[in-house]
């Protein structure tokens, strides 16, 4: 098994990478186990603030690090929250708070004006210097709920609807959750990209 730091004390994050990269190989281990700090995401791109946190978990570590950098894109909002999905109202990681501030935000837009999807990039870096890393993305399409429906989860799940299960994303056991979603979309492309390489 090869040791690989995630580049996130996200539990729901650690969880998710772990179950999909376990049966490749590769043993996830959250940066907190190490004593990272926090990268702070200066990008204007997914494709830049994954790169950041992962080259931040290399540099501190000196081991190989993945890390992603996702979130939620809706049309009638010209694709916000986007980059700052984790810190849409202010704070950063309060799941309630951002919400309750985009279901406030999409008041009064109908149903089939609330298209939106999840956005994830992944990135792998072999140390801190890597001029190459691998980059792989995925996409969850769906629609944003009027309210907020399930217990699983976490961040804009509960008001994230999945058109082809007719329920939230909350709402779905891990495993389907882990199938469908743009995080294991991205893990897998990642995986694969790991074993050819």
């Amino acid at each position: 098994m090869q040791r690989t730091v995630f580049a996130s004390n996200n539990a729901g994050k650690v969880a998710e990478v772990d179950a999909l990269l376990r049966p490749g190989g590769y043993t996830v281990i959250p940066q907190s186990e190490y004593l990272v700090p926090e990268a702070e995401e200066t990008g204007l791109t997914f494709v830049e603030n994954a790169i950041i946190k992962a080259r931040n978990a290399c540099a501190h570590t000196q081991l190989p690090a993945i890390a992603d950098d996702s979130g939620l894109e809706v049309d009638a909002l010209d694709g916000d929250p986007g980059v700052h999905s984790a810190r849409y109202a202010g704070t950063h990681g309060d799941d309630n708070a951002n919400n309750s501030l985009l279901l406030a935000e999409l008041a009064g837009v109908p149903e089939a004006e609330r298209t939106a999807r999840f956005r994830c990039v992944m990135v792998y870096m072999r140390h801190a210097e890597d001029p190459a890393p691998v980059i792989c993305q995925g996409v969850w399409e769906g629609r944003i709920l009027d309210a907020p429906r399930g217990e699983g989860g976490f961040g804009y799940d509960p008001v994230f609807r999945v058109p082809t299960e007719g329920c939230s994303a909350a709402e779905l056991p891990a495993d389907t959750k882990n199938r469908l979603s743009h995080r294991g979309q991205a893990l897998r492309a990642l995986l694969d990209a790991l074993n050819v390489s």
